[in-house]
Order: C-alpha cells, then sequence, then structure tokens
C-alpha cells in the first residue's frame, strides 16, 4: 500500500486499440478497413531506450515490480500489478488530444512499461529515466482496498473488484468432442520411384525451403553475443535448428541461452494430438543437437486454431492439442512457463491448420555447442533413432535414454555436426549439413533409399571423426559436391537452386537487373606520415554518444574497454530544448578532453527513407559539438571511428572523406544510400584491407581478407568517378567487399550494399578518420562460431595502441 506506479516510455494513441481482441476474432474482407486500430505501430528507438534502463542496476533494483504494455493496455499492464489500485488517466502521457477515457485505457503498445516502485524512490528512479531519454509519469497507487479504479477528467469510470478480475467474470462452460483420427496416415513411408525428383520436391516444400531472403531482414549479430549466425558453413548455407547467444555482461563469459522450436502442420492437421506431442519432443531434440542439456530445460507454446464457433468438435482440436503436449511434458519431465494463444485462425471459410509450436530453452556453454554443417569429408554420418509405438506416439523413456546417448557423444568430442530430422527427413537433413561448407554425401548402398524421406521425429544425423557401435550407417562425408543415393549423383548446386527458388519472388536474396563485375583489388601499402600521437596516454578516453536509435554502444564500450582504452558513454536526450542543451554541452565537454570519438552504429531516427545518421550529423553541426571535434583532431592528435550509422554521419557531415566538418554538403558529394536490394541487409561479408594508411589499421597488412557482420538498409557508398578515383590514388579506400577468393565485386551476395568500387570502409586524408559499415565491433570468443574466417581486425587494439 502506497507504492507509486509509473508510465514509462512511449506516448498513447488510438492504435493498438483493440489488438487483444482482436487476436480473438474471425475476420473477413471488411477487417482491413475496420480494424485498422487494432494494429500497434512500433517504436523502436523508444523500446532499446527501455532496454538502456532496464540495464543499468541503479534503476532495476529500484523496481518492485513490472508489467509491458501489451494486450490491453493500461487496464492489463497497471490492473495486473496489484490487488488495489487508483488510477489517474489523465495522468496518461498523450501522443495527441482527444483521446477518451476507454481509449487511454485500453491502447496497446510495445514501447511502454508500467512499473512499482517505494515512495521515496520515485524521484530517483524518474531521474534515472529522463537521463535515458525516457519520459517517467506517476499515473497510479497502489492502495489497501481491493479494487481497481480509473479516474478520467474528474470522474470514476471503472470500479471493479479484486475477486471479480481474478475470476474472470462469468465461469464458461463448454462441450468437447475429440474426432477419431486416421492413424494411417500420421507417418506414411511411400515407395520412391526417382531418387532426384523425390529430393528436388522435398528441398522445395515450403516448410524446408530457404529462408536466407527473410532471415537477413533482421540483425542478426547485434550485442556481439550471436553464438551461431542464422545461416552457416564458408557459405552460409547451412541453418541450424535452433538459437544461441551468450548472455549480455560487460565482461566475459561462456553462459549461454540455447531455444528451438518444434511445429508440423501436416502431422498436426491429420491429429492435433500427435502433432502437439512431437512438436515438443522435436523442439527438446533440437536442444539436445546443439550440444547443450535439456533436462534443464522448459518449454513455451503457441497457440493459433480455427475459431470455435461454439462446436463442440472444433473445440476438440485445440483441446487435443493441450493433451498432446501434456503428454509428452510429463513424458520428458520438462515443465511449460508461458504461453500465448490466438483463437483467431479464421478468415471467412478458411481456418489455419491446427497449430500449437513448442519452444524449448535451455542454458549451455557457447564454447560446447555444435553447429549442423558437415565439417570435413572423409567422416561417418550415422543415425540414432527410436521407433513410434503402435499409437504413434514417443516411447518417452527410449527418448529419453536417446536425448542423454547423444549428449555424451557430442561431449566426448567426436561429434563433428548434429542435425534432428523433421519435415523432409534424412534427405533434408543431409541436405542442410553438406550445403554449407559444400561437402557431398555418399549413402550406402544399404541404406533404404525410401527411408531418406520419412519422418524421423525425435531422431539424429550426426557427423562423427569415429566410429560409433549400435548405430546405424547413412554414409559418409566425401569431397564431390554431390549428394550420391542408389547411384544417382544429385549436384548440391542443382539441389541449391531449387531449395532457394520457392520464396525468391516473396523475400528476394539477388537484384538481378545489377550488373555482377569484379573490381579492382586497390592497394595501398604506405602508412601513415605520424604513427602514434605526440603525448603518450596508457588508457585513451573514448566518447561514445548514444542518439535515439544506437543500438552498439554496448558492444563498442565492450571492444575499447577490452583494448585498454577508458570508454565514456554519453546519452543525447532530446526530449525538449532544454534537455537537448544539458547533453550538447556535456558532449562537447567530453569530447574536448578526449582522445578517440567513436559514432557506434543503430538505426538513428528509426532508419527512415535517406535519415541514416541525419540526426547524428545535426549534432555534429552544431556550433560547441563541431569545436570540439575540432579541438580533438587538432590540439588532442585524436582519432575518429564511425561504423554504420556513424559512418553515414562522417560522410554526411564531410568528416569524410575531407577531414572536416563541411556546413553544407554538394550533389558532388559522396554519400551512403540505399541497398539495391531496397532492404535491410544482416550478414557476415568478406573484406578485403586495401589501405593501411591509418592508425586504425596498424595491425593489419594490405590484401588480408577479414570476416565482417553486416547490418544496414542504406550502406551502399556512391560517389563520382573523378572522386573516387583521388580516394584511391590518395589510399583513402581502406577497405572493400570482396567474394571468397578476395576478388572486390558488386555482387549482392559478397556486397550487399552494391558499394561503388565495393568500398566497405574510406579513411580522410591523413588516415586519422575512418568510417566503414561492417561492425568490427561485434567480436568475442565462440560469437558467429558457425562461420569461418578471421573476424578481429584489431582496429580498437590499433587505435588505443596509437596513443602508447
Amino acid at each position: 500500500t502506497g507504492d507509486i506506479v509509473i508510465l514509462l516510455g512511449g506516448r498513447t494513441g488510438r492504435d493498438g486499440i483493440g489488438g487483444a481482441t482482436g487476436s480473438s476474432k474471425s475476420h473477413d474482407v471488411d477487417s482491413l478497413t475496420s480494424c485498422g486500430a487494432e494494429v500497434q505501430k512500433g517504436n523502436a528507438p523508444e523500446e532499446r531506450k527501455l532496454q538502456r534502463l532496464f540495464r543499468n542496476p541503479a534503476a532495476s533494483t529500484l523496481i518492485r515490480r513490472c508489467n509491458d504494455f501489451g494486450a490491453g493496455g493500461v487496464s492489463v499492464a497497471i490492473g495486473e500489478l496489484a490487488d488495489g489500485l487508483e488510477i489517474d488517466l489523465d495522468k496518461v502521457p498523450k501522443k495527441y488530444e482527444g483521446l477518451d477515457g476507454t481509449e487511454l485505457a485500453i491502447s496497446e503498445s510495445q514501447e511502454r512499461m508500467a512499473v512499482v516502485v517505494s515512495p521515496e524512490n520515485v524521484s530517483e528512479f524518474i531521474k534515472l529515466a529522463n537521463f535515458e531519454n525516457l519520459e517517467a509519469t506517476v499515473v497510479a497507487v497502489v492502495t489497501e482496498k481491493k479494487r481497481m479504479v480509473m479516474h478520467w477528467r474528474g470522474k470514476t469510470i471503472v470500479d471493479l473488484s479484486r475477486e471479480f478480475l481474478s475470476s474472470n467474470g462469468a465461469p464458461k462452460h463448454t462441450s468437447v468432442r475429440v474426432e477419431d483420427i486416421d492413424r494411417d496416415k500420421l507417418f506414411i513411408r511411400k515407395k520412391i520411384a526417382d531418387v532426384k525428383d523425390e529430393y528436388i520436391n522435398t528441398l522445395r516444400d515450403l516448410n524446408v525451403a530457404s529462408k536466407i531472403g527473410l532471415g537477413s531482414r533482421f540483425d542478426s549479430t547485434v550485442g556481439a553475443a550471436t553464438v551461431v549466425m542464422p545461416y552457416g558453413g564458408k557459405y552460409q548455407l547451412s541453418a541450424p535448428q535452433y538459437m544461441a547467444c551468450k548472455l549480455p555482461t560487460s565482461g566475459k563469459t561462456d553462459d549461454a541461452s540455447v531455444m528451438a522450436y518444434g511445429f508440423d502442420p501436416y502431422l498436426s492437421e491429420i491429429s492435433p494430438f500427435h502433432g502437439a506431442a512431437w512438436a515438443v519432443i522435436d523442439s527438446v531434440a533440437k536442444l539436445v543437437a546443439s550440444g547443450a542439456d535439456y533436462e534443464g530445460a522448459y518449454m513455451s507454446f503457441q497457440e493459433y486454431f480455427g475459431r470455435t464457433r461454439g462446436v463442440k468438435e472444433r473445440w476438440g482440436k485445440p483441446f487435443a492439442a493441450l493433451l498432446g503436449a501434456l503428454t509428452a511434458q510429463t513424458g520428458l519431465e520438462i515443465a511449460s512457463i508461458g504461453g500465448k494463444d490466438s483463437m483467431s485462425g479464421s478468415f471467412e471459410d478458411l481456418d489455419v491448420p491446427p497449430t500449437l509450436v513448442s519452444f524449448a530453452i535451455t542454458m549451455g556453454k557457447a564454447s560446447g555447442i555444435i553447429t549442423p554443417e558437415f565439417k570435413r569429408p572423409g567422416s561417418y554420418i550415422y543415425l540414432l533413432k527410436t521407433e513410434p509405438d503402435e499409437n504413434g506416439m514417443p516411447d518417452y523413456k527410449e527418448i529419453r535414454k536417446l536425448f542423454a546417448r547423444v549428449s555424451a557423444l557430442i561431449k566426448s568430442g567426436n561429434v563433428l555436426s548434429a542435425y534432428t530430422p523433421g519435415i523432409g527427413g534424412i534427405a533434408a537433413a543431409l541436405f542442410t549439413m553438406s550445403v554449407g561448407n559444400h561437402i557431398g554425401v555418399a549413402v550406402c548402398p544399404e541404406f533404404d533409399t525410401d527411408s531418406l524421406f520419412a519422418k524421423e521425429y525425435g531422431s539424429f544425423v550426426i557427423e562423427s571423426s569415429e566410429p560409433i557401435d549400435n548405430a546405424i550407417l547413412i554414409g559418409k562425408t566425401v569431397e564431390s559436391e554431390s549428394i550420391t543415393v542408389a547411384d544417382e549423383k544429385i549436384p548440391l548446386s542443382v539441389l541449391t537452386e531449387n531449395w532457394k527458388q520457392p520464396l525468391e519472388n516473396v523475400f528476394p536474396t539477388e537484384t538481378p537487373s545489377v550488373e555482377k563485375k569484379i573490381y579492382k583489388k586497390l592497394e595501398y601499402t604506405e602508412r601513415p606520415a605520424i604513427k602514434h600521437a605526440s603525448a603518450k596516454i596508457a588508457a585513451p578516453k573514448v566518447v561514445i554518444p548514444v542518439f535515439p536509435g544506437t543500438n552498439c554502444e554496448y558492444d563498442t564500450a565492450k571492444a575499447f574497454r577490452l583494448a585498454g582504452a577508458s570508454p565514456v558513454t554519453i546519452v543525447l536526450r532530446n526530449m525538449n530544448s532544454t534537455t537537448l542543451d544539458e547533453s550538447l554541452d556535456e558532449l562537447s565537454k567530453e569530447i574536448s578532453s578526449a582522445q578517440i570519438l567513436m559514432l557506434p552504429g543503430g538505426f538513428s531516427g528509426g532508419d527512415e527513407p535517406d535519415g541514416s545518421g541525419k540526426f547524428i550529423t545535426a549534432v555534429l553541426r552544431n556550433e560547441k559539438v563541431r569545436k570540439s571535434v575540432e579541438r580533438l583532431l587538432d590540439k588532442n592528435d585524436g582519432l575518429i571511428l564511425g561504423i554504420c550509422n556513424g559512418f553515414q554521419a562522417l560522410v554526411k557531415s564531410g568528416l569524410l572523406p575531407y577531414g572536416r566538418i563541411k556546413p553544407v554538403m554538394s550533389p558532388d558529394d559522396p554519400t551512403l544510400t540505399h541497398n539495391t536490394i531496397y532492404r535491410h541487409q544482416s550478414t557476415m561479408v568478406t573484406t578485403r584491407i586495401a589501405s593501411v594508411k591509418s592508425p586504425w589499421l596498424a595491425n593489419v597488412n594490405v590484401g588480408e581478407l577479414y570476416t565482417i557482420p553486416v547490418s544496414n538498409g542504406e550502406g551502399r557508398f556512391k560517389a563520382n568517378p573523378e572522386l573516387l578515383k583521388e580516394l584511391a590514388r590518395n589510399g583513402q579506400i581502406a577497405t572493400q567487399y570482396t567474394d571468397l577468393n578476395g576478388n572486390p565485386t558488386s555482387d549482392v551476395a559478397y556486397n550487399p550494399n552494391n558499394s561503388d568500387l565495393a568500398i566497405e570502409g574510406i579513411l580522410s586524408p591523413d588516415g586519422r578518420i575512418f568510417g566503414k559499415m561492417g561492425h568490427s565491433e561485434r567480436i568475442g570468443e565462440n560469437v558467429c562460431k558457425n562461420i569461418p574466417g578471421c573476424k578481429d581486425q584489431k582496429l580498437f587494439l590499433s587505435g588505443v595502441s596509437y596513443f602508447s
């Protein structure tokens, strides 16, 4: 009683009104025009600020309870926090005027949080929130009376007892009938007439086909903690069946969270009961295949079914799925800790197939994670499996034994890669394991060809360096880039083309309109005239500004700290003119006394079209900041580094390639503009050192290749031909995108933004300012371990060493 509820983050608008109920009702064509308000309008920069606040222990330790503004808005986010609440809706910050009490109470969003703090901590918490450029407003108080009360414009518009709320209102009853199923359809093993055709058709199934064009739209390396990339191997084509990410710490850690999912729409359509049970088995088996221990795993479910409409047979589908999942959980002795239901899978007369997606999550060691791509020719390929019982259900005792055996084999060090087959069977597993490194497979003549395409949930295909007793030998890995089955040699190139084709028009990975060409390998071997600063400093000070949308400051500060520098993070607060002026004063002061200015990456300004780095550029042109930058360069012998958004700001301010901030840019100046594929690209690229005319490049040599993450939508460096020649002649083109053979190229597969001359990074005339698109800060032990190549350009070490 007396505790205070603070609303944090974004303001409230009409978007998101009715979203919770909208996800639980049938829809038709009229929904396109009548349900627009149900869709939330996201605000990712605001969400990032919330992340920063919650990562600050000074703030998070003040929070007694918190809730997000998902379904139900204020009603749920605040209404769930305590038994008794007095909520003042007039205090809720608004995007615009005109919202009534109901709209304020139920509008949903993802960029707001409700937190409970003690009365004596309110001022301190609000101060910490404001420091992160977040609005924080007292909107409610916890009361002794167990009622949720809402006030608006002097009136009480909601007054409900906690007893009523906790009861979910009036009790509801329904009749459920689980219909019988055709067990003969559960796990059909059909006779294969043509192996090649069957293989191609299997890989073209949408549940198997490539999702690279979709996955590369999302930043997969932010945080510098990604253990496995979404696609791995030399060719970045083998998809792991799980997510593995190290815990976000400021120091070193080997602890990683590992998560996997399971779902087969075909099996679930035949039997929601079997589909849910095997989904649980599949999700846990993927954890086992990663090398993580499954015994400490927990489950979370996502359910999605057609509208029940009060029909007992339609109610029987989610009921059967629930029982199937529960059966598997008790069989594996694994608990479920959460879930999300959306009973709205109906559009007019169309229903989704009964859907229960099982998510399994556990802890593991990043160093112990193994990846699915075949590692070398000459390995043994084995199948380890159990058989379903006569009803098509798992034998849980045998499954647990198998899981334990596979875990022990992985820990022995003899298992080089592992995969658990699902849709597409062993055939899809072999392709996935082969394609990443272009290592082929020769299937044993004795292995049943029909079995290649049968579903084998809860089983494992493993690559072993040594023979394994009591396991089924599938074949061996070979140097030939093909999969050979029953004397049919199927080239990986043919299989890959068919695997990529189904979704290429939906989520393209190519830009057919752009000519693929090879550029000249630029070589400038002369080191900078000044190799060290005039004053030696043991731990140079690095100023890292955080702008709205910046999301690489933690990674960058960590990289500099490990290199021996002393990073200082400055948050730009632009909630009003006063906070902005204070921030600019603070930033200017810190830059003036610093040795290095680092402009990190992110999505400044929400990455609105042609907007990347725009706000950062405006800050750099502020008179106080500009003078401080000039002092850094002229008086302090300082260095400047800009990555991604930071690179964009350096180019659009004139610091690159000219070495000075220009008041106004001209049409003839270079720029960074949208990728030619017209979307965000997140992948690992190979970059080549083209010049060493910079202190930042003191520990590398011309011609060396490095594997670097990129994540941008506007990373294409454009300049007129004359300027490009001048930059090359002056040694200002630092790095180029290359193919796997080290050739600079325009091919979007290797130069994802199609930069001129394959430029990835450029230098100022004296080399002390370096801008690049690749995220060189996203490095670490066991980071992106399924991608080969040298990932550390020693960029941060070189910058720090310049002052020692």
